[in-house]
């Protein structure tokens, strides 16, 4: 199982959380929350970037997003983002550090409706 360490306090996070586990079983937990070490990360480093454990490996970033959207069934998504390399990179910094923009706080409302509609 994929392990997902997020800001828990993002309700951008929370809301492709849910999104994700609509069709595939992760373990969330945020990083506010638990003692990071035990993945080998800081504080600071999970409130930067999203990360993952899976089979005793642990990414972050858009390659933690690229796993997950791939270990969900959406590959070309996946494929996109990792095969863009840097693209994917900054595409995911950008996201990350505007969360309280209006463009993903839109991202956020259509997600949030689309969970409720399941």
């Amino acid at each position: 199982m994929i392990t997902v360490i997020y800001d828990g306090q993002c309700r951008f996070c929370r809301a492709c959380l849910a999104w994700l586990e609509i069709k595939l079983e992760v373990t969330t937990l945020a990083y506010q929350e638990i003692d990071t070490t035990r993945f080998g990360l800081t504080k600071a480093q999970c409130s930067e970037q999203v990360h993952i454990e899976n089979q005793g490996q642990v990414a972050a970033g858009a390659a933690a997003v690229a796993t997950l959207l791939n270990a969900r069934g959406n590959t070309k998504l996946a494929n996109l983002i990792f095969w863009s390399g840097p693209l994917g990179r900054i595409g995911y910094r950008w996201v990350a550090s505007h969360r309280n923009s209006w463009i993903i706080k839109s991202a956020t409302n259509i997600l949030e409706r689309k969970i409720k509609r399941v």
